[in-house]
């Protein structure tokens, strides 16, 4: 399950692959005992940050439903929170299988089960530090990645030595990284926030191409790993 001790992962999630969330729903503080499944998407504006909020739940006993209140009840319920694991799609095949549901339906199938939309406000970019990028780049931009959930001391370790963090670290960040993706530059720092209740990921990308795809895989991929790692992920904000 994903709440065992996890090997190191790659700097970034390898890709591709299916781009929605999937979680399992069971007993509180353990992923032994699992009674279904919650699968999300989030919706994006065209810079990557978060404008909403699709999902799905499912049990045998029920088959597919609306999970909207359960989703929000994740991010905002420690109770409901302490019953919710993230896992990955061939897991959660298993799973499925394993309760009786058969095959699970494809991402274009399982999109169809998303009635209640949950939209998400978001604001303007904030400006924080210089308004101009770094010489030799044209364009700085500043996400934060919010995330509920805890992480265990070894898996802290598992992720400063996947994201080569320097020994002494970075100031507040308990792991970071840097990638260089072509011309371009991404660099990020984990820190706890929030009374030590959640975690964020503050990332940093500064571009020299005009194309700027490699945000929002940069964006996707990090937070894959983080959900392999039990984080669950709350919402994206961009800073400037």
């Amino acid at each position: 399950m994903t709440t065992d001790p996890l090997p190191a992962v790659p700097v970034l999630a390898p890709d591709a692959g299916p781009r929605l969330d999937y979680y399992l729903v069971g007993a509180p503080d353990s992923a032994a005992t699992v009674e279904g499944l919650l699968v999300e998407e989030f919706t994006r504006h065209p810079d990557f940050t978060t404008t909403g909020l699709d999902s799905a739940g499912w049990t045998p006993q029920d088959g597919w439903w609306s999970s909207a209140a359960l989703s929000r009840g994740v991010r905002t319920d420690p109770d409901v929170l302490a019953r919710v694991f993230p896992t990955s799609r061939r897991e959660a095949e298993d799973v499925y299988r394993a309760l009786g549901g058969g095959h699970l339906p494809d991402e274009p199938v399982l999109r169809t089960h998303f009635v209640d939309h949950q939209p998400i406000a978001t604001a303007p970019p904030l400006r924080l530090g210089p308004a101009q990028p770094p010489a030799g780049f044209h364009e700085q931009r500043v996400y934060r990645v919010l995330f509920a959930k805890d992480l265990r001391a070894e898996q802290v370790a598992s992720l400063r030595t996947a994201w080569r963090t320097p020994a002494g670290g970075t100031s507040n960040a308990a792991a970071s990284g840097r990638l260089d993706e072509g011309a371009d530059q991404i660099t990020w720092d984990l820190r706890r926030v929030g009374h030590h209740l959640a975690w964020c990921l503050d990332v940093t990308v500064l571009l020299r191409g005009a194309a700027a795809e490699v945000v929002g895989s940069a964006l996707a991929d990090l937070t894959t790993v983080l959900r392999q790692h039990g984080l669950i992920p709350v919402t994206t904000e961009r800073f400037s």
